[in-house]
């Protein structure tokens, strides 16, 4: 598929959290990833929520998020955006594993 500035990027990732990291700081590192949608240009939309489904297919994975991009340019640019490294540097240490997956809408 051709990538050009009328495609959107959905940009999902899911999360399994160190067994020492409380809700609180779940939920803070959450609300830090959402305010990056109001900051960097490109980024439309950022949805994300605990695991919830019976089927059991989540390899012990507790969290994900979905954000919209405008373009596969406007994701590039924010993948070495200084408020993105930023909210890495919050994010980051406190997970044990993650998953982060692209494609072009």
């Amino acid at each position: 598929m051709a990538e050009n500035n009328n495609t959107m990027v959905r940009h999902f990732g899911v999360f399994k959290f160190k067994p020492t990291i409380s809700e609180e700081q779940i939920k803070e590192c959450f609300q830090s990833m959402k305010a990056m949608v109001e900051k960097i240009p490109g980024l439309l939309a950022m949805e994300y929520g605990p695991y919830n489904s019976k089927e059991g297919l989540n390899e012990d994975f507790t969290h994900g998020f979905i954000m919209t991009f405008d373009s596969p340019e406007s994701r590039d640019a924010y993948l070495p955006h200084p408020i993105h490294e930023e909210v890495k540097e919050l994010v980051v240490p406190r997970l044990e594993r993650v998953v982060v997956f692209d494609f072009i809408v």
